[in-house]
């Protein structure tokens, strides 16, 4: 009898510290994406087409 009373207490003690913290949102943590910079630099086309146009206007 004992045996049941034990079981039974730390079955109730168990199943209340599942349900201590009632529901709430998990926190997910945000995810880091770092890009890549070792790449090309296309930034000096457009700069070069810019005094291609110039130069062919100051010619012209």
């Amino acid at each position: 009898m004992k045996k049941l009373a034990l079981a039974a207490a730390l079955s109730v003690y168990a199943a209340s510290g599942a349900v201590a913290g009632g529901l709430e949102e998990p926190v997910v943590e945000p995810v880091v994406i770092e890009q890549d910079t070792s790449g090309s630099n296309a930034a000096w086309v457009i700069p070069v087409i810019l005094l291609v146009l110039i130069g062919a206007a100051a010619a012209s």
